[in-house]
C-alpha cells in the first residue's frame, strides 16, 4: 500500500483552493463532456460521495453517453472509499474524507478500478449537519485525473443539501470538460 501511495502522491498534480468563478448548467457541461470524449475516443467513471451519483446522473442523461460511461461508484462511507477505490486508510484518519487528498485518491482509483480514461470525483459536507472546526457546510472537494495527472479544486458553496450537492455536480462536470480541453 505505502508503494502505491508514493505513486498517488507523484499524480497528485495540485490543489487549486479556488474553484471556477461561474457555475456552467450540468445539462451543458454534460453534453461537452460526452460529445468530446466520444470525438476522441475516450472513456469517463465518477466517484462519488456527498453527491450520492448526482454527476454520473447528468451524465447518463445525455444520448450517446453509453459511448464513453464505464461506471460509476458511490463510496458514501470511508470503508468503501477504501474497499472499492483504494483510498489509503491513513488519509482517511488524518486527514478525513472531506479533504484534497482524499478526492484525489479517490479520482486516481475511479480511474485505475473504472478502468476510465478521465475519473471525477466528489467529496464534501453537504449538511445540514456534520460541520467541524475548519470543515463548514458546503466544503467540497471535486478531483479530476486524466492523462497521469491529478487536479483537486476545493469549493466553499452555499444553499440546502439539495443545492450543494446540485452545485457540487454541475462544478465536477466542468472540472472534467475543462481537464480535457486542456490536453
Amino acid at each position: 500500500m505505502r508503494e502505491e501511495q508514493q505513486e498517488q502522491d507523484r499524480m497528485f498534480c495540485w490543489s487549486c483552493e479556488e474553484g471556477f468563478s461561474e457555475m456552467v448548467p450540468a445539462r451543458k457541461s454534460a453534453e461537452e463532456l460526452v460529445r468530446t470524449l466520444r470525438t476522441i475516443g475516450q472513456t469517463v467513471a465518477t466517484a462519488e460521495s456527498c453527491t450520492g451519483g448526482l454527476t454520473a446522473s447528468h451524465i447518463v442523461s445525455v444520448p450517446g453517453a453509453s459511448e464513453v460511461f464505464q461506471n460509476g461508484f458511490i463510496t458514501y462511507c470511508d470503508e468503501a472509499k477504501i474497499r472499492i477505490l483504494q483510498v489509503d486508510p491513513d488519509t482517511l484518519r488524518t486527514e478525513t474524507a472531506v479533504s484534497a487528498r482524499t478526492a484525489a485518491q479517490m479520482a486516481v482509483g475511479c480511474a485505475r478500478v473504472g478502468q476510465a480514461d478521465l475519473a471525477l470525483s466528489v467529496t464534501g459536507l453537504a449538511g445540514p449537519g456534520g460541520e467541524t472546526p475548519g470543515r463548514p457546510v458546503g466544503l467540497v472537494y471535486i478531483g479530476c485525473f486524466y492523462r497521469g495527472r491529478t487536479l483537486v479544486q476545493e469549493y466553499h458553496l452555499r444553499g440546502d443539501r439539495d443545492e450543494i450537492r446540485s452545485q457540487a455536480a454541475a462544478f465536477a462536470l466542468q472540472l472534467g470538460y475543462y481537464c480535457l480541453r486542456a490536453r
